[in-house]
């Protein structure tokens, strides 16, 4: 039983259609209809607010959709990454190149040019996607926000939250042009990076988003072991995901830091599938070499 059939059937126990429960969950009927034709994926719980509008207009238990969506997509996603990751859209790459500082923009280009999808450009986008979800799931519930940016897309509403809440559940593999047009481009005003230490500096655009310039920094880990993180545990534990990873692929995994941040299993999952593609490392390659801690150093918007 899949969210799909779940609410299938509770429409017709109910006699209600499919734009009755569009106008509820406040998307298009067009969404819904392709939602429940299995074209598209359903969204992941933590990102959207859909399966609890969906839940109290279809009288079912508040986590029910939720729960089934979390494992609906946990095996869609061992089956994307069996295969090689596939290259950005040209477009994507113009458009982030476009907003990387003036002085920084040749010698950007020139990495990403002969490394595409490299860990650079794929570093870059992800702290990129990162920050502007970040902002857009914070005003997912503001209609006065959600009403700004359809005007400025010329779309309606409802259109505007179907693209948000699509975009929110896109990653750095299924980032799409039009993710970029209607979110990162109005959003993001200008980025820069530090191509020694990786540090980077992302400038919101004001007249959009509130809040000082987000920054990031990457450290090199010294010899001391901090305690294992809770999902990590829960990698190791659920064989499903973990049980194919060699001794080598765990300790790795294990020195992964993260501040004030605490992925998910699933997050070990795709991160040990990333190390074992040879696109994205090399022999002489530093990015696999040494160990790094991710330091978020992100302003709360006031």
């Amino acid at each position: 039983m899949d969210v799909c059939s779940v609410i299938k059937r509770r429409l017709e126990e109910l006699g209600l259609e499919q734009k009755d429960l569009a106008t509820a969950a406040e998307v298009t009927e067009s969404y819904v209809s392709q939602l429940l034709a299995r074209k598209k994926l359903p969204p992941a719980p933590d990102r959207t607010d859909i399966y609890e509008k969906m839940a109290k207009f279809l009288k079912l238990p508040s986590d029910r959709l939720s729960k089934l969506a979390e494992l609906q997509r946990r095996e869609e996603l061992k089956r994307d990454l069996a295969g090689p990751p596939t290259p950005m859209f040209g477009e994507i790459r113009e458009l982030i190149l476009r907003k990387c500082t003036p002085d920084k923009a040749k010698q950007v280009r020139a990495i990403f040019e002969k490394q595409p999808f490299g860990e650079l450009e794929r570093l870059v986008t992800q702290k990129l996607l990162d920050v502007v979800k970040k902002v857009a799931k914070e005003e997912l519930n503001s209609e006065n926000w959600l009403h700004l940016v359809a005007r400025l897309a010329g779309r309606s509403y409802e259109q505007m939250r179907v693209t948000l809440l699509e975009f929110l559940d896109t990653d750095v593999f299924r980032l799409s042009p039009e993710n970029c047009v209607s979110f990162l481009d109005p959003l993001i005003e200008s980025w820069d990076v530090d191509l020694t230490t990786f540090g980077m500096e992302i400038v919101l655009n004001r007249r959009i988003a509130s809040g000082d310039p987000r920054r990031f920094a990457f450290v090199e880990m010294g010899p001391d072991q901090p305690e294992v993180e809770p999902g990590f545990q829960e990698f190791l534990k659920d064989r499903s995901l973990s049980g194919t990873a060699s001794t080598e692929e765990i300790e790795l995994l294990k020195k992964l830091r993260f501040d004030g941040k605490r992925p998910t299993s699933l997050y070990y999952y795709r991160e040990l599938q990333s190390i074992r593609d040879p696109l994205h490392f090399r022999a002489e390659n530093r990015w696999a070499t040494r160990k790094f801690k991710t330091k978020g150093m992100l302003t709360t918007p006031k």
